[in-house]
């Protein structure tokens, strides 16, 4: 064979020998990309095995789902000069459809339980122990941790069903009601920011779950701007599989009043059942609420709102009859009627008017709700937003009542880290509030939130569309409201050198009483004065030291310690709660024991014994400093 042939051959050789080099190195690669492969897929299978929401959800083929993104404009341009802000909401300036994955209209398999897991009670009879109590030791780390980042205990929400079943509290009577079976239909609106998936997907499946089909046309989920990863495209995935419910995005942050407006646009029912992000309803919720609203469409109704406690989750019945109110700092709560408690058991179930409603979960006609004025769309953030609602409901024609056959349980956090605003912008909205619809009420308002008034001074708010409004709708005054509607809230008198802080001369301090205190009243003590308002007291024509911002709480004695004790209802009838102010000397003197409040402040004792109690005492009348007193106003009265 000749050196060019044998040469040729083993060029032959080599390029075979390179092929089968490469074809290895190229099985090589693809096995490990395979391996690669694999661990990713057990690894997503484990993490949705460890976390039961996150199984994929079984989809039949079907219509694709649509994901509703909607770019919020300025609010204040959607209202408009003619103040239709549910009309203004064009279509083609809010939307962008996209399509997401197709899914499954029938609902997940009802599971009903009210069973929970309370911290230390996962066991394992393999685990030793000290493994036990290093078990409990966590799961009490993670549910205080729960606490500080939502303000209730997210870790022992997590373990509760999302189709719990709450423990049934409605009066016998009520099973009883007959309802029109021609009732209209309802759009269950739920606005949300940043809320936990665990509360949130129960507030979604107990309205589901409890609410007739024939009524409910559809549930709105609406994402006020959440970062939180369980808020993207989880959640989008999730709700493609529930029928009848809707998820809608807003591109800019809205707050509660704004998103309620957006959301309250989109929505197709007859009515509008606006509901927090953290309820769970009873049986027979809604029917109550529509047929009310049927029977008048200017009623704005509400549940009686039961109370889901934020660390241990368990539900608590509250009392019946119960109203919303508000005091003069404009902060709202709910009040057992004391009027009404000896009531006949078929007034059980009569519904009660209510001067105010709180925003947890309310129930309006969606013309009705449009023609008055849907929120305020300068409230921002959350906070006032109901009070505001409530006064222009009322004054501009319509009403609101407590419905007691429905019943939804509320979650109130403990605090709100998410939509909570700090202070100054809730002020700026009761600013609002106060401009707007208390007219020259207004006054005592900003003298017991004293930095409102000085808000106000610097910066007033824009309210003339909202003025607009109340002169188009004919809207009655605040005196109005007060006599009518509220005539239970003590007007102070507020009298020049006899109302303000009660300033001590001999310890520089005042006569103090912290907010957060039972609303029964306590014993008075002295502390630094505040100058916010908070101090504030008035002593009236009556002879009556008023304290506190809803001026239902009276100065008086229980042995020698001045308290505060529920102002009487029938004024001449407890002496207890008599005062005479001599401003020559500055003594408050005891009408029914002559005695002069006296100012002690708590003090040390050596030895380690127990300090001595400050506080305000009744002792003989003398000349000492600490017996001095005289009233100190922030906001003159003839300002505002």
């Amino acid at each position: 064979m000749s050196a060019l042939c044998r040469m040729k051959l083993r060029r032959r050789a080599a390029a075979a020998r390179r092929r089968m080099l490469c074809l290895w190195l190229l099985l090589l690669g693809l096995a490990l990309v395979m391996l690669a492969t694999s661990a990713f897929l057990n690894q997503d299978q484990d993490l949705h095995a460890a976390d039961p929401s996150r199984r994929p959800i079984q989809r039949l083929p079907g219509p694709p789902e649509l994901e509703v993104i909607v770019d919020s404009l300025d609010l204040a341009l959607e209202l408009g000069d003619d103040l239709a802000p549910l009309k203004s909401l064009q279509e083609d300036q809010l939307l962008f459809v996209l399509p997401s994955a197709q899914g499954s209209r029938t609902q997940p398999q009802r599971k009903r339980s009210y069973k929970m897991l309370l911290g230390g009670t996962f066991k394992d009879a393999a685990t030793s122990g000290p493994a036990r109590v290093r078990a409990g030791s966590l799961q009490r780390e993670m549910e205080q941790a729960s606490v500080q980042r939502h303000g209730f205990n997210e870790a022992l929400s997590e373990t509760i069903s999302l189709h719990r079943r709450l423990p049934e509290a409605r009066h016998p009577e009520c099973f009883g009601e007959k309802y029109s079976e021609l009732l209209p239909s309802a759009s269950v609106i739920i606005c949300f920011h940043e809320e936990p998936w665990s509360t949130l997907m129960r507030t979604v499946h107990s309205v589901l779950d409890t609410s007739p089909q024939q009524y409910l046309q559809e549930v709105l989920l609406v994402d006020d701007l959440s970062q939180s990863r369980h808020l993207k495209a989880r959640l989008g995935s999730y709700v493609s599989g529930l029928k009848g419910v809707r998820l809608i995005r807003s591109t800019r942050r809205l707050g509660v009043g704004g998103c309620r407006t957006m959301a309250a646009a989109k929505a197709k029912a007859e009515v509008l059942v606006f509901m927090d992000s953290h309820c769970e309803c009873q049986e027979g919720w809604l029917e109550p609420l529509l047929e009310r609203v049927a029977q008048d469409r200017s009623r704005v109704v509400s549940p009686i709102m039961d109370v889901i406690d934020w660390q241990t989750l368990q539900y608590n019945v509250t009392k019946w009859p119960v109203r919303g109110v508000f005091d003069w700092r404009l902060d709202f709560y709910w009040e057992l009627n004391p009027q009404l408690q000896d009531y006949h058991p078929e007034e059980a179930v009569l519904p009660l008017q209510s001067p105010a409603l709180g925003g947890g979960v309310l129930a309006a006609d969606r013309n009705f709700f449009q023609s008055v004025g849907a929120y305020d769309p300068g409230m921002v953030l959350w906070g006032a937003e109901q009070i505001e609602l409530s006064i222009r409901v009322w004054s501009c024609g319509g009403s609101m009542e407590v419905v007691p056959c429905s019943r939804v349980a509320h979650l109130s956090p403990h605090h709100r880290p998410y939509i909570f605003p700090d202070q100054d912008m809730l002020r700026r909205n009761k600013i609002r509030v106060a401009d707007t619809w208390m007219d020259a009420y207004r006054k005592i308002y900003y003298r017991r939130d004293t930095l409102a008034h000085f808000i106000k001074q610097s910066e007033s708010p824009n309210i003339a569309e909202r003025l607009r409004l109340k002169r188009s709708l004919g809207c009655r005054n605040f005196h109005w409201f007060l006599s009518t509607v509220f005539p239970q809230l003590y007007v102070p008198q507020d009298k020049p050198a006899l109302s303000g802080e009660l300033y001590n001369v001999g310890t520089g301090s005042c006569a103090d009483y912290p907010r957060g205190e039972r609303q029964q009243g306590g014993v008075m003590n002295v502390a630094p004065c505040s100058g916010t308002g908070s101090q504030h007291c008035d002593f009236n024509s009556d002879g009556e030291v008023r304290w506190g911002s809803g001026g239902s709480l009276c100065m008086d004695a229980k042995g020698n310690r001045v308290v505060l004790s529920l102002c009487s209802a029938h004024q001449h009838t407890n002496r207890g709660l008599k005062w005479k102010f001599v401003k020559l000397s500055g003594q408050l003197v005891h009408q029914q024991t002559q005695m002069c409040v006296e100012a002690v402040q708590q003090q040390s004792t050596a030895g380690g014994n127990k300090p001595s109690a400050g506080g305000l005492y009744l002792k003989q009348c003398t000349r000492h400093p600490r017996q001095q007193w005289h009233f100190e106003q922030i906001v003159a009265p003839k300002g505002n």
